[in-house]
């Protein structure tokens, strides 16, 4: 029984604007400390848990030339385009149809391809335990994080503390999980993080095709059913139209909505993975190596009694004078300045250049 990685890279990053923008969404940028970009490092910490050719990338058909630019040694058939963005639950559930033809109950592990993780080590052992899990116990699995702070912008998941499977490694606990919990308020996460039995939700997934299928057919009829034409055409010439007239039709919705706030067999791993979603720019500054002012700068700049900004200006020179607390990002698409506590409202400027046609700057 083969174990495959299914990378999902089709997300449009309204929250990175003006560096990150529709042509060039968060995933195919070097958010992190890093030359590599998002999906570049994604790739690098899968070595050690499954071959190259076992690596699927499911992204907007838009970006698969982005794709197999950013990721020659993928081969070019393991690179899938969706016709239209529909969440992740219809994103997965074409993966699953298109790895059960290799194998009915292939191991599948589904990650995100815009998050970043630095405990590479810990991230290998807990995914390998995680797949024999699953394989063996028909379970689905997710990888919790252990919280360093009562964070209001991730999802939560609440375990049942005496019902656990240890493994032969005894360092890797599996949970049961009790239940999901959407975005807190700061005294709810506060709470969350005393009570000592929730954990972030990272967004990534464990479990064998079949089972993934089988919860769809029951939760998510009308998406399986859906599937299912899909599937039929898989090797036909007009797989491509099928695909296209079913995505239009089908209805977008989270696989923790759709399967996992449903399912029985839903199991969590309690992992310690100095991860991080990247999901704005405050969160991209609190990563960012700093000068002794607290100042994160990317490009060149003039910074004059100044703390505790990011600074971005890759193509420009940017000055800042008497200023904290911001963000400052200056590319050819725009300029965006704002208050590091209010990162969340960038996408908002993306819905406002949609409105009024000004598609060029996204």
């Amino acid at each position: 029984m083969k174990s495959y990685a299914i990378v999902m890279a089709g997300g449009v990053g309204a929250r990175f604007w003006p560096f990150g923008t529709s042509r060039l969404p968060k995933q195919f940028l070097p958010i992190a400390d890093s030359n590599d970009t998002m999906l570049q490092l994604t790739i690098k910490r899968l070595k050690d848990i499954v071959p190259i050719e076992q690596v699927f990338i499911i992204t907007n058909q838009q970006y698969i030339g982005l794709v197999k630019k950013q990721l020659p040694k993928i081969p070019k058939e393991n690179i899938i385009g969706e016709p239209v963005g529909r969440n992740t639950a219809p994103c997965i559930g074409l993966a699953s149809i298109l790895l059960r033809q290799f194998e009915e109950k292939a191991k599948m592990f589904v990650i995100p391809a815009d998050h970043l993780i630095e405990n590479v080590d810990e991230f290998t052992k807990v995914v390998k335990a995680g797949l024999k899990f699953a394989a063996e116990k028909d379970a689905i699995v997710t990888l919790g994080i252990v919280p360093s702070h009562p964070e209001t912008g991730y999802g939560y998941i609440q375990f049942i503390e005496d019902a656990y499977y240890r493994g032969s490694n005894s360092e890797v606990d599996i949970f049961r999980v009790k239940t999901f919990a959407e975005k807190p308020t700061l005294d709810v996460a506060k709470i969350f993080l005393e009570s000592g039995d929730f954990l972030w939700n990272s967004g990534m997934f464990i479990f064998r095709a079949d089972t993934m299928l089988n919860q769809m057919e029951t939760h998510l009829p009308d998406l399986y059913h859906a599937l299912q034409k899909i599937e039929k055409a898989l090797h036909s010439s007009n797989y491509q139209k099928v695909l296209e007239q079913v995505f239009a039709e089908i209805k977008g919705i989270s696989i923790d909505y759709g399967i996992m706030e449903k399912a029985k067999n839903v199991y969590v791993i309690k992992a310690d993975l100095k991860w991080s979603d990247l999901g704005s720019w405050d969160e991209v500054y609190r990563l960012r190596k700093k000068d002794k002012n607290g100042n994160a700068i990317i490009g060149d700049s003039f910074i004059k009694d100044s703390h505790n900004n990011l600074i971005m200006s890759p193509k420009g020179f940017v000055s800042v004078i008497g200023a904290d607390d911001l963000i400052v990002i200056d590319t050819k698409d725009g300029l965006l300045i704002c208050k590091r506590d209010r990162t969340q409202e960038v996408k908002e400027v993306v819905d406002y250049l949609k409105r009024k046609g000004l598609s060029d700057y996204i």
